[in-house]
C-alpha cells in the first residue's frame, strides 16, 4: 500500500490566529500493485520567524512513499501439484488446464491471488523449479506434445510471430471467406481437450492473450526453460560431432581398405 501524505501547521500569535492542517491521503490497494510495498519515508521541516504582527512557528512536510520488488511471502509457501498430475494421468485435460492456471495464480504471489490473475511482470516471481515441474507433467502425459517447453520451441520455429504461433498451436481457427482469414477460437468449446492424432502440437495448456502477449512472452523466457534450450545445444553438438567422428572412421577405414585390399580386375 503506497500512502502519500502531505501535513502543515501554521501558527500566528497576537490578535490574529490560523490553524491549518492539510490531510490528503491517497492510498492503493494491493490488488492494484504487481509488487509488495515496503516503506520509503522522506522528511523535510522549514522553519520561519520573523519580527512584527506575523509569525510563523513552524511549517512541516512529510512525504511517505512506498515501494518494493519483492513478492508476498503467499508465494513462497509449499505447493502441491499432485491434483494436476492425477488430471493428466487421466487425461483430463480440461480440468488440467484449469489447475495450471491456478497454479500459477499461487505461485506469482498474494497480489495475483487477490487479482484472480497473474500480470506479465509476476512471472519473474514462479521459481524455476516449479515451472519445471508444470512443464515436466504435461509433457510426460502427452508424450510430449503439450506444454510451455513445446510451445517454446513453436514459438520460436514461427520467428516470435504470436499470430503465426497462434495458428500452428490451433489457437486460432480458419474462416470460411474468400481471403485468407483467422479468428481467435472461443473458450471453451471449440479447443480441443483430447490428445489425438489431430491434436497440434502445442495446444496445450492455454495462456489468455486478451489481455496481451506479454504474459506467454514472459512465460517463455523464464529462465526454467534456459538450461533446457542448453541442453538441447549441447545434445545437438554431441550429434553433430558422432557423426563427424563416425565420417572420419568411415573414410579411414576405406583408406585401408585400398591400401590392404588390391582389386581383382580379371574376368
Amino acid at each position: 500500500m503506497a500512502t502519500n501524505s502531505l501535513h502543515c501547521s501554521i501558527q500566528q500569535h497576537h490578535n490574529h490566529h490560523f490553524h491549518i492542517k492539510f490531510q490528503p491521503p491517497t492510498t492503493i490497494s494491493a490488488s492494484q500493485l504487481f509488487l509488495k510495498p515496503s516503506n520509503i519515508t522522506n522528511n523535510i521541516t522549514l522553519s520561519h520567524s520573523s519580527s512584527g504582527s506575523s509569525s510563523f512557528s513552524c511549517v512541516t512536510f512529510s512525504l511517505s512513499q512506498a515501494t518494493s520488488t519483492t513478492p508476498s511471502s503467499t508465494s513462497q509457501e509449499s505447493v502441491s501439484f499432485e491434483v494436476l498430475k492425477q488430471h493428466l494421468t487421466a487425461e483430463e485435460y480440461q480440468k488440467a488446464d484449469e489447475e495450471t492456471r491456478r497454479l500459477l495464480i499461487v505461485l506469482a504471489g498474494e497480489a495475483a491471488q487477490k487479482r484472480g490473475y497473474v500480470f506479465f511482470s509476476e512471472v519473474q516471481f514462479i521459481s524455476e523449479s516449479d515451472l519445471k515441474t508444470i512443464d515436466e507433467l504435461w509433457r510426460v502425459h502427452s508424450d510430449n506434445k503439450f506444454g510451455y517447453s513445446v510451445q517454446k520451441k513453436i514459438f520460436e520455429k514461427s520467428n516470435e510471430d504470436f499470430t503465426k504461433f497462434f495458428i500452428k498451436v490451433g489457437w486460432m481457427k480458419k474462416l470460411d471467406t474468400e481471403m485468407e482469414q483467422y479468428n481467435y477460437r472461443s473458450f471453451p468449446t471449440e479447443f480441443t481437450w483430447e490428445l489425438n492424432g489431430d491434436t497440434p502440437e502445442g495446444h496445450l495448456p492455454l495462456t489468455n492473450a486478451l489481455r496481451g502477449t506479454q504474459l506467454l512472452y514472459n512465460i517463455f523466457n523464464h529462465p526454467a526453460f534456459d538450461e533446457e534450450q542448453e541442453q538441447e545445444q549441447e545434445e545437438g553438438d554431441d550429434v553433430v560431432a558422432a557423426v563427424e567422428d563416425k565420417g572420419l572412421k568411415e573414410k579411414d577405414d576405406s583408406s585401408l581398405a585400398k591400401r590392404v585390399f588390391k582389386p581383382n580386375y580379371s574376368f
